[in-house]
């Protein structure tokens, strides 16, 4: 298996958050999350074409 890169990254305190609970629902880590959630979102795209949202770039409006 190839080497994985470290890749900083800065959430808001809100994402954080919704992440973590939603990766202990699914039984991951958080990075282990965001991991999976990248992997499936470059899925769809290759799979389609396109993005899986139109509003892709639009930052998430939490409710938290």
């Amino acid at each position: 298996m190839a080497e994985k890169k470290q890749v900083p990254l800065r959430l808001s305190e809100a994402l954080y958050n919704a992440i973590a609970s939603w990766a202990e629902d699914d039984f991951r880590s958080v990075n282990g999350q965001i991991e999976y959630l990248l992997s499936e979102c470059v899925k769809q795209r290759k799979k389609n074409g396109a993005y899986v949202g139109k509003e892709i770039d639009v930052p998430p409006e939490l409710d938290v």
